[in-house]
């Protein structure tokens, strides 16, 4: 996962063993005694090299069994204990790979790439705070290694770091993948830190980047999934999990999307398996557990009573916008405003607010913040049906004549697009496209939850051929 790649890494560790066994040998001298002395030295190298041999060709098991044979002739070998630990973490088995790392420290105790690899792992097994003591170290020591900063990054994050934490770290990564041939590793964690900040275009941008050096990177496709959601754009979050559901090795930052999408969908028990199957510790899997439980409440006096005791708690701010939309509009848009204070980089509480405008029925209020809403996030269905619903009831059918002909296109399925864009279209007086709207509505539409539009649109379509076949309305 991190440091040098391991073609790099085995000629440098070749190299250096080359050049001290030559000056073993120039040192001893020639006697018989001290040929013998080398020839013991030069034992393990040989075994060594040989493992480096079968590792480059993806023999992870011939490579470990010669790197314990080079260690048995040698144990003091830092080198043999470092390429045994990258062998182990490839196959997965994780503990004997932190042994061996942790080996190789003990030999040499300021050596960054078994630290940062340690790190890594302790991260892995919620061993935090060990972690952050050695990925601290490998900066203190060397400032822009790669490796430890992606760790790191991953760690501040997983552990809710302050917002000045978090923009001290972006602030070394942007100037890293500021110069040339930054990694994939860089570029993902600097839209993990920008997402964090709510800073989505700059996030998005950033993996726009690792995209392009590797397309399939799984981190960066969770994470621009991640951006998707934040945008209210599930059908994207939809298709990267599909996508990343192939994947035979699930891993972190994918388990908490595909929950979050589960969440969205309301398929809260769901999405609370996906979240028993994920390892460690992590601020993000705490806050979506928590988020469910409040989804699940049906009660908005008792989550009140819980936003007395908890204070400015986003979640509940949330659930109160969406909860009170029907029954107490007024109320709707103040939770939602707070909530979109608490959270402001999460679009979805600026949703919501546009959303409770609708409801409350200031409906040219609604259209200034969701068109806005739109030009940040344009593939939000939800802002763009409350704007369509909104211009809808304002008479200005040619505008949501245009979100409704947006709609159908992104949800083809969802029958309610169709019946108001057959209306918008009988107003305009484009018959014919009016009734191939209603006919999809037809096609599409629930005939025990949407009996009453059903009717009326029975009701309407012998009128409308009529006016159809006489050639009324526009073309």
């Amino acid at each position: 996962m991190f440091g040098m790649s391991p073609t790099n890494l085995f000629s440098v560790l070749r190299i250096r063993h080359v050049i001290l066994s030559a000056a073993t040998f120039l040192i001893l001298g020639s006697t018989a005694s001290d040929a013998q002395t080398v020839n013991e030295q030069l034992e393990p190298v040989g075994i060594f090299n040989a493992a480096q041999d079968l590792h480059e060709k993806g023999d992870l098991k011939g490579a470990v069994s010669l790197y314990e044979r080079a260690i048995a002739a040698l144990p003091e070998f830092p080198e043999a204990e470092y390429q045994l630990g990258t062998a182990f973490l490839a196959l997965g088995n994780i503990e004997a790979a932190e042994k061996a790392f942790r080996r190789a420290l003990e030999l040499r105790q300021d050596w960054t790439l078994p630290m940062a690899r340690l790190g890594s792992i302790l991260i892995e097994r919620g061993r935090n705070d060990e972690a952050l003591s050695l990925l601290e170290k490998v900066v203190e020591i060397e400032p822009q290694n790669s490796p430890a900063l992606t760790a790191l990054t991953e760690l501040r994050i997983a552990t809710g770091a302050s917002p000045a934490v978090l923009r001290n770290l972006l602030s070394t990564i942007s100037e890293m993948t500021a110069k040339a041939n930054p990694t994939v590793s860089l570029w993902t964690a600097r839209s993990a830190l920008e997402m964090s900040l709510g800073q989505h275009e700059m996030a998005k941008s950033s993996l726009v980047k690792a995209l392009a050096l590797e397309p399939d990177n799984r981190l960066a496709l969770a994470q621009l999934g991640d951006i998707s959601l934040a945008n209210g754009d599930i059908t994207s979050a939809r298709k990267i999990v599909a996508r990343l559901d192939a994947d035979r090795e699930p891993f972190g930052p994918y388990l908490i999307l595909k929950a979050n999408v589960l969440a969205f969908d309301g398929k809260f028990d769901e999405a609370m398996t996906v979240l028993d199957t994920f390892k460690g510790n992590s601020t993000r899997a705490d806050e979506l557990r928590s988020r469910i439980k409040v989804a699940r409440s049906t009660d908005p006096t008792d989550l009140e009573k819980q936003m007395e005791k908890r204070g400015r708690d986003v979640a509940i701010l949330g659930r109160l916008c969406s909860m009170y939309r029907q029954s107490s509009p007024s109320k709707a848009l103040e939770y939602c405003r707070r909530a979109a204070e608490v959270e402001p980089g999460n679009v979805s509480h600026a949703v919501g607010f546009g959303a409770a405008l609708v409801q409350a029925k200031e409906y040219e209020a609604a259209v200034d913040i969701l068109r806005k809403l739109i030009s940040i996030a344009p593939d939000n269905s939800t802002a763009r049906a409350n704007l369509a619903t909104a211009l809808f009831q304002l008479k200005r059918y040619p505008e949501a004549k245009t979100e409704f002909i947006w709609l159908t296109n992104t949800q083809p399925k969802a029958p309610g697009a169709y019946y108001f864009l057959g209306i918008v279209h009988d107003h305009m007086t484009e018959y014919m496209d009016a009734a191939a709207n209603y006919q999809q509505y037809l096609r599409l539409a629930d005939p025990v939850q949407n009996k009453t539009d059903i009717e009326r649109v029975n009701l309407r379509m012998p009128e409308l051929q009529r006016l159809i076949k006489e050639s009324k309305g526009k073309k």
